[in-house]
């Protein structure tokens, strides 16, 4: 890194030392007040919040989108103290605040020496899904996309990176994973799957959350490519501050699948996460930019 971004990386760290200075709860007080500000004050991305909610939820009421709303908003600056707190917590803590309900699914096919890819929504506190080896003997990678800014790239590299798992770049993850292969090496490897893919990119289509919504592939494609089995994880919200990570097989054998099946029954399985508790999900995303054209 260059000196600015050297700069900008001990920065954050050290405000993460500071927020590690008090307990979580003390903590959501600033919350609570970081809310005001992003809501009241600043009203970040406010319209595009209610239009993504609307559309999603046509069903619902104009006051029943504004109590969404703002429970979103308040989870939203939840996560952000959170992740910065996840920065410096102690493994035993991670473990009692985000427990998971069934590795022995996981652990199953990494017994088996197979691949097993991971299939994630930008859902509840998803950075603390990092802390997954924790709760396995089996090796763990996350895919991400390299930030342009190099001091939070460095940052969230190493925080993500500080309870064993393993960051792929985007871009890598093929290749990584082949070679992982080839080599015997079991691993489960974390993918976002309702990300917008570019307009180039898209090949397939389908109705999420009542609108037509283009949907990436690319995890599809690999999981076939590699005949990994493919598992969903949805991270449910027990009470502030505590989650727990739950999955549900999507695929035993991924080459076997139609095509778009997998990517398909995920889509289902985070519509439904969605609809069970919406004000969890990034609603600040600009989500449907893409629209299918006639014809």
């Amino acid at each position: 890194m260059n000196k600015k971004a050297n700069f900008g990386y001990y920065l954050l760290r050290s405000y993460t030392w500071m927020v590690q200075l008090f307990p979580l709860r003390v903590n959501y007080i600033f919350s609570s007040f970081l809310f005001v500000l992003v809501y009241y004050i600043f009203r970040y991305r406010r319209d595009v919040v209610s239009t993504n909610l609307m559309n999603s939820f046509p069903e619902k009421s104009s006051d029943e989108i504004v109590q969404i709303a703002e429970k979103f908003y308040r989870f939203f600056c939840d996560s952000l103290i959170e992740t910065f707190y996840y920065d410096r917590i102690s493994e035993e803590e991670i473990k009692k605040r985000h427990s998971v309900l069934n590795i022995e699914l996981l652990e199953k096919y990494l017994a088996e020496g197979r691949l097993v890819i991971l299939a994630f929504g930008h859902y509840n506190n998803w950075e603390w899904n990092c802390s997954l080896n924790l709760h396995s003997k089996y090796s763990g990678n996350v895919i991400y996309k390299k930030l342009t800014i190099k001091s939070f790239d460095h940052f969230y590299y190493r925080m993500r990176a500080q309870f064993g798992i393993r960051p792929i770049e985007r871009s890598d993850s093929y290749r990584q994973l082949i070679t992982d292969l080839r080599d015997n090496k079991s691993s489960a490897t974390a993918f976002l799957m309702d990300q917008t893919p570019r307009k180039h990119e898209i090949q397939y289509w389908t109705t999420f959350l009542n609108q037509e919504t283009a949907i990436l592939t690319g995890t599809e494609k690999i999981s076939r490519k590699l005949d990994a089995a493919v598992i969903f994880c949805n991270v449910r919200k027990l009470k502030r501050g505590y989650n727990r990570l739950e999955f549900t097989l999507i695929a035993e054998h991924a080459k076997d699948t139609a095509p778009f099946e997998i990517t398909e029954k995920a889509t289902r399985l985070i519509e439904a996460m969605i609809v069970e508790c919406p004000e969890y999900w990034l609603w600040t995303h600009k989500r449907w930019k893409h629209k299918r054209e006639e014809g």
